[in-house]
């Protein structure tokens, strides 16, 4: 008796095509859960997460009694951000500073001095706050959910009663 007829059966009982793809399916099985590889993040390396200070100022913001939205933030201490249109979620608000606008006025003898604006800005304020979020620090810097926080980086503060856009220009990874 051949081990192969002519109708291309192995012992006249299973078809040599047969037995090719059930060695292709038993080595794609073996491919995935015997030998699974290393790519992907391990479990120690999604749990590895620091602390991430992060400065961001906002320029021109409109409100209309800045003191009140300025204490919202201290008594709250929470707001939520978004960074590049991604929702990050809450992070602690560490502190706010309201920022005086100031002119570079030249002086008769040539040198420049910074001066307060006489000019009145009834409801536009200027910002600097620092914000703090647990991330993960990878080669490329500092990472906020699945977003790089770098400094230029836009981010959109939302709140119950605000939602302004400001920029990042400073960004400190804590131990």
């Amino acid at each position: 008796m051949a081990i192969l007829d002519s109708k291309g059966r192995v012992f006249g009982k299973v078809s040599i095509l047969d037995v090719g793809a059930a060695l292709v399916i038993l080595l794609v099985i073996l491919g995935i859960f015997v030998f699974p590889g290393t790519t992907g993040s391990s479990i120690a390396q999604v749990n590895a997460t620091k602390p991430i200070e992060v400065d961001v100022i906002v320029r021109g913001l409109s409100v209309k009694e800045p003191q009140s939205l300025i204490q919202q933030f201290r008594d709250k201490k929470k707001t939520n951000i978004v960074i590049r249109n991604q929702p990050y979620g809450q992070v602690d608000v560490k502190s706010v500073q309201e920022l005086e606008r100031t002119l570079a006025v030249p002086q008769p003898d040539g040198s420049v001095k910074e001066l307060p604006d006489p000019r009145s800005y009834s409801f536009s304020t200027d910002l600097l706050m620092t914000l703090e979020g647990r991330g993960q620090v990878t080669d490329s810097g500092a990472v906020l959910g699945n977003s790089k926080i770098k400094i230029g980086t836009p981010v959109e503060l939302e709140g119950l009663e605000y939602n302004f856009n400001a920029s990042v220009i400073d960004v400190r990874v804590l131990k």
